[in-house]
């Protein structure tokens, strides 16, 4: 997920019992949907759930969008709403996975095991799970070159880098864009919407109106982005294509597709919901663009204050204040050294609760989403190199 920034006012839940339960802090029952369709909570973390859903085909097989997280309770969670539904575990026959963040697919090889069941992925989120290596080699390269404090640096590293935890999972079936899902009875595509994952994906039943988008429109959270895999190009323009992709699916009125997200609440509103995440981001560019621009000011006529902060930037200072002893002065002559560090411009920009308050994981998407934000202005050639 990541990034719950500012918002606009968020789409009317479809089911109230979710809304409710999210505002109390508890855990939704499960749902009936449509007919042959259920939603159910997996718990994780310090009180958040994510949404899975159970789709029944005219067989009476079952697929499992998002299986949540691996954890013992969430294996017997869906055994027990399995037998609410009266089904078993050995009725499904397919783990359809949004993308590889541990709190929709981490469960995924547990049901296989119980269940017989075969995983379905995009074949993007497969190779970012069997290139981690290299992926967190690279993210660490990120980390080093963003310039963030001293003191973030490692923890940096174990949450965002090479520290950080992905499941390990290999899928049975590798899917496409617009490739149906193997259930009987059922017409479920699936629709790559890359930018939060490079390799996410949404499902849409036409005739049901129902589209599952996993972490791609939430109802009430800015989903990050880039927050899994190397991406071949900008995760940003990926993100904002993704976005007019569902759109454009969707319509006004009776024939509106209802939202099954991975996380919050059902809800009508799709396009209006995705517009509003196209407009956050356009805010948030503006944001990277005031932030350069106030630098390049600060630069070209210098108060005590920026020279002291800069000063103290390129020294290596901790957020206590302390100076890095690795840290040397060599090569200040080099006028590139002059211009800001990802983190510069990241500290300048308006993060809910201010840059100071992100740690670990959200500090690493901030700073990631900074540096795609500056390179889709086309200004990447303004941030200090690698050294």
């Amino acid at each position: 997920m990541s990034d719950p920034a500012s918002r606009p006012v968020p789409p009317t839940a479809v089911s109230a019992v979710q809304a409710q339960a999210l505002d109390r802090g508890e855990l939704p029952p499960v749902e009936e949907v449509r007919h042959g369709v259920w939603s159910i909570a997996f718990p994780f973390g310090d009180g958040d759930f994510s949404l899975g859903y159970l789709i029944e085909g005219s067989d009476g097989a079952l697929t499992l969008i998002d299986p949540g997280w691996a954890d013992d309770a969430n294996l017997d969670r869906l055994e027990a709403a399995l037998r609410e539904i009266e089904h078993s575990m050995a009725d499904i026959a397919l783990v359809a996975v949004t993308h590889l963040h541990a709190d929709h697919l981490g469960g995924a090889d547990a049901v296989r095991r119980a269940s017989g069941a075969r995983i379905a992925l995009h074949a993007s989120e497969q190779r970012a799970l069997d290139e981690r290596t290299a992926d967190a080699a690279a993210a660490d390269a990120d980390i080093a070159r963003w310039g963030a404090p001293a003191d973030d640096e490692e923890a940096l590293v174990a949450s965002w880098g090479s520290g950080r935890h992905l499941p390990r999972v290999t899928a049975d079936l590798l899917l496409a864009d617009g490739d149906e899902l193997p259930i009987a009875g059922r017409r479920l595509r699936a629709v790559h919407t890359p930018g939060h994952t490079a390799g996410h994906l949404c499902f849409v039943e036409p005739e049901q109106r129902l589209i599952f988008t996993g972490d791609h429109v939430l109802p009430r959270i800015n989903p990050g982005i880039g927050l899994g895999g190397r991406a071949d190009g900008n995760p940003l323009d990926d993100y904002l294509a993704s976005l007019g992709r569902v759109i454009a699916l969707d319509v006004s009125g009776a024939d509106a597709l209802e939202v099954c997200p991975g996380h919050e609440y059902r809800f009508v509103g799709l396009a209006e919901r995705a517009q509003a995440l196209v407009d956050h981001r356009a805010a948030r560019s503006a944001d990277a663009a005031a932030a350069l621009d106030s630098l390049a000011g600060a630069r070209e006529s210098p108060t005590d204050a920026d020279t002291t902060v800069a000063s103290a930037s390129d020294a290596g200072t901790t957020h206590a204040g302390t100076t890095d002893p690795s840290a040397t002065d060599a090569g200040t002559t080099d006028a590139s050294l002059d211009r800001p560090t990802v983190w510069q411009v990241a500290e300048r920009m308006s993060w809910t609760g201010g840059i100071a308050s992100l740690h670990g994981y959200r500090l690493g998407s901030a700073l990631a989403q900074t540096e795609w934000h500056v390179q889709a202005l086309g200004r990447l050639g303004e941030l200090r190199p690698s050294s």
